[in-house]
Formats: C-alpha cells, sequence, structure tokens
C-alpha cells in the first residue's frame, strides 16, 4: 500500500513539475525595441508653390557614435534658411554601429512611427509651418518627408527645430496627427529620437 501510494505521489509532482515548465517555456510577447540612431540628415530642397523641386538641397546633419539618445554631447549643424522660402524636407536616419538605414526600417514599419516637429521654430510664436508629406498605410501621417514654409517676415531670426520620433504611438488618438502636438505622449509608445537642431533665417 505505501509502495503505491509513494508511486502515486511521484508521479503527481513529476505532472507538476511538467505543468509548470510548460507554462514558463512558452515565450512571452516580445516587446518593439527602441530604434539606435546614431545619425540624422535633414535634406532641404527649395520647391515652389505646386511641390516642384527648384533648388538645390542643403543638408544639415547630428550624429553620435554611441546614439543619439545614449550619448552626450552630439555634433550637430545649425539649420539655415532663407525668409519666404518653401522647402520639400527629407529625413534621412542611419545607425552607423550596426551599418542600419533606419530610414528604410521606419519606411517599413510605418504605422508604428511618426515625426512631431516642435521648438520654437514651429511653436508658440513659429517662424516655420510644417505639412506632412507622406502617411502610412491607413492614410496616417509619418513624417519622413513634408513641406516647410519659412515665414516672410519673422520676428525672429533664430529660433530651435525639435524633432521627435515616436514609435508605437496609437495614431487615431485625438491630436496626433498633427505636426506640432505638444502632447504627443498622450498617444502612448516611446520616443527613439528627441533631437534639437539651432536654426537661423536668412532675409
Amino acid at each position: 500500500m505505501k509502495k503505491h501510494k509513494f508511486q502515486f505521489l511521484s508521479f503527481l509532482m513529476v505532472m507538476v513539475m511538467f505543468s509548470f515548465s510548460s507554462c514558463v517555456s512558452d515565450d512571452p510577447e516580445k516587446e518593439k525595441e527602441q530604434e539606435l540612431i546614431t545619425d540624422i540628415t535633414l535634406i532641404f530642397t527649395e520647391v515652389n508653390a505646386s511641390g516642384q523641386e527648384i533648388g538645390q538641397p542643403v543638408s544639415f546633419q547630428a550624429s553620435n557614435p554611441e546614439g543619439l539618445e545614449l550619448g552626450n554631447n552630439p555634433t550637430i549643424e545649425t539649420v539655415n534658411l532663407t525668409a519666404g522660402k518653401r522647402y520639400l524636407l527629407t529625413m534621412e536616419l542611419t545607425n552607423s554601429i550596426e551599418n542600419e538605414d533606419i530610414t528604410e526600417e521606419i519606411l517599413e514599419e510605418a504605422d508604428d512611427h511618426q515625426f512631431y516637429f516642435l521648438g520654437t521654430a514651429f511653436i508658440g510664436t513659429p517662424v516655420l509651418t510644417y505639412t506632412y508629406a507622406d502617411q502610412d498605410q491607413n492614410g496616417n501621417p509619418l513624417g519622413v518627408r513634408g513641406f516647410v514654409q519659412v515665414s516672410e517676415n519673422p520676428d525672429i531670426n533664430n529660433a530651435q527645430i525639435r524633432i521627435v520620433l515616436r514609435h508605437d504611438l496609437n495614431k487615431s488618438f485625438q491630436g496626433a496627427n498633427n505636426p506640432n502636438w505638444e502632447n504627443f505622449v498622450q498617444a502612448g509608445g516611446e520616443t527613439d529620437l528627441d533631437i534639437s537642431f539651432p536654426l537661423v533665417l536668412n532675409p
């Protein structure tokens, strides 16, 4: 009788251990990793009222070999634009550590990404106006490409262009489609990039 009881208890212990191992062996759903970005290049090309390119592109870069969101003292160039002109702004982002084209990843996962354009250049008494020129497959804005209109008679000639890239946000959240939305955290998600460029406006 004792032998049978011992065998039964041993069987129960084995079953409990098997059930526990089965539960913990299931891989939980992996969270999306934050993009590592070491370089961002802003490319401005003058366009006419119809959006056709009429000028030569000029580029301005921010970089940090450790990652713009991780390292200290990034190298940031000053953006120089001309008052009254309209530009097509395109952005190129890379991870030089892994030799990755982050722009391509953003375009492939456009549903999960969106850029916001803030800072004194766009907020308060703005000297720049931004309009999205691209969208994801659901028709929501992305921000890799957009149009920037410079004020004809700006009150100031120095400002800050703050660019924020959000990842895994709710694009249907009220206000999320506004490129200058300061409360972007309300739509959830994480920040992949938050960088500010000095801006100088030339007459």
